[in-house]
């Protein structure tokens, strides 16, 4: 079963929604393969629910049995389509069930109420920006919705009466200038159309991020027409020879997204470290920031995209180093060795509330040991 694609929309949807006497079960659970070598997602799973079932009333328990039910059969038969997260809202009794394959990790929660759960949807939402693509010519257009990686067409426009299609008859038999005035107006009847669409999405979905492609002539056109609050969104444009598919578009405008962020990333590494070296809440390196994590403090952490590192991980409380310790220095418990201390890392920022920020190249972070934080206090 596939996935569906977050969206504003479908948030301000789940928003609304009530059981009406009936319960919603929802589920945020970290299936990250790394931190989960064994399936231990499913376990994490079993024992939320019976910490939950603890705390809920009969009546909840017994309205969830189906909801419980289906999600057991999908945390078993569904681990293929699984990325680092996954979100599950199901009310069965209402024929509801919706699941997100994220590619970042959650806070494992479960929550039975008469509402969906989605206050870490929203935090994710407003964390990472999504991004509307316009692929426009003289005649059609293809509007995508690209967030996380993941795209998704969210309508295709076609104006088949424009004219100027066939070699002979019709509107050729017009003189020049008044065929060339008639061929320009329909073009800008389909381009308002087109901004019409792009608008009502933007607005729809609070996007910020907009990028154009199309023949030289069709984005000129359609940037000229666009109102300056939508031109303020546009954060590039390009002029793509052919375009076959989603994918297509996805690894062009991933380039461009990539380059965009980048820039992004180079003013955050400049604040962080100008920040820890003043001492301004704020701090850099694996021991120091791995410190403040166990303490709670960390608001962000920030780490390049391709570090690794092994380490060890106290049997008792989490405890996180890359030192080797005799007994854990918080509880005075025991160490075991892991492999993947950076993502144990991400896991508990992300379990504190913490926002994650990838970057994906700077030597200024590199040496300053590919990882950093800024502090909450």
């Amino acid at each position: 079963m596939e996935g569906k694609m977050l969206t504003y929309s479908e948030l301000k949807e789940l928003s609304v929604m009530s059981g009406d006497g009936n319960f919603f079960v929802s589920l945020y659970l970290n299936v990250n393969p790394i931190t989960n070598t064994k399936g231990d997602y499913i376990i994490h799973f079993r024992n939320m629910l019976k910490e939950t079932v603890e705390k809920v009333s009969k009546d909840a328990i017994k309205k969830t049995k189906s909801d419980i039910e289906r999600i057991e059969v999908y945390l078993s038969g569904n681990k293929r389509e699984f990325k680092k997260g996954l979100v599950i809202i199901s009310s069965q009794p209402l024929g509801f069930w919706r699941n997100y394959h994220l590619s970042l990790p959650v806070k494992n929660e479960l929550v039975l109420d008469n509402a969906p759960y989605i206050k870490p949807l929203l935090t994710l939402m407003e964390e990472f920006p999504r991004y509307v693509v316009l692929l426009v010519d003289k005649e059609s257009a293809r509007i995508f919705l690209i967030h996380l990686g993941n795209i998704e067409i969210y309508t295709e426009l076609l104006t088949p009466d424009v004219p100027g299609r066939h070699k002979k008859g019709g509107w050729f038999a017009l003189e020049q200038s008044r065929y060339k005035r008639h061929i320009d107006y329909h073009i800008s009847l389909h381009m308002k159309d087109v901004i019409r669409t792009l608008e009502g999405l933007i607005y729809k979905e609070a996007i910020n991020r907009v990028i154009i492609g199309g023949t030289e002539e069709a984005v000129i056109k359609i940037k000229g027409m666009l109102s300056q609050t939508i031109l303020n969104k546009v954060i590039s444009t390009f002029h793509p020879e052919k375009i076959a598919g989603d994918k297509d578009v996805l690894d062009k405008t991933l380039k461009i997204i990539e380059g965009f962020e980048r820039e992004r990333e180079k003013e955050t590494v400049q604040e962080l470290i100008t920040r820890a070296m003043k001492n301004k809440m704020a701090v850099i390196g694996l021991e120091d920031v791995l410190t403040n994590l166990q303490e709670g403090k960390v608001m962000s952490l920030i780490f390049l995209k391709d570090m690794t590192a092994s380490g060890f991980r106290c049997t008792n409380c989490n405890f996180l180093t890359s030192q080797i310790l005799n007994v854990c220095p918080y509880c005075r418990a025991g160490f075991e060795r892991i492999n993947y201390l950076i993502d144990y890392a991400l896991q508990r920022a992300v379990e504190h509330g913490a926002i994650i920020k990838v970057v994906n190249e700077s030597d200024e972070l590199r040496k300053a040991g590919g990882i950093g934080a800024f502090l909450r206090f």
